[in-house]
């Protein structure tokens, strides 16, 4: 099994910043993909951003151009890089991994995921 961690959510203000980190244990698998999703009070599951064994990344329209995903695989960290922050990004960010390559929709179905971290942003 993958354990995952993650860490970095708070409270800002529109227009603010965060970075996520997700702490995963050794991925022993020869693909793999790893990625972010959410979920907001009363909404569905959202893929957020989503990075693979074969180095794509892909993110949802609604936050293109704003975060950035990115992994150290010497610390088994994944990051979201969370720029200009919205009112409408406000939920539960969650790491997700698992041992094949899958579409950003799929990261709410993923295998393992973390305890989550929320994440406020106020107007």
């Amino acid at each position: 099994a993958v354990q995952l961690m993650e860490s970095g959510g708070g409270s800002v203000q529109a227009g603010g910043s965060l970075r996520l980190s997700c702490v995963f244990s050794e991925l022993k698998y020869g693909k793999y993909s790893l990625g972010w999703f959410r979920q907001a009070p009363g909404k569905e599951r959202e893929g957020v951003a989503i990075i693979d064994s074969d180095g794509r990344s892909n993110y949802a329209d609604s936050v293109k151009d704003r975060f950035a995903i990115s992994q150290d695989n010497a610390k088994h960290t994944l990051y979201l890089q969370m720029n200009s922050l919205k009112p409408e990004d406000t939920a539960m960010y969650y790491c997700a991994a698992d041992g094949i390559l899958w579409a950003l929709s799929d990261l709410p179905s993923f295998g393992f995921r973390g305890q989550g971290t929320q994440v406020t942003v106020s107007s």
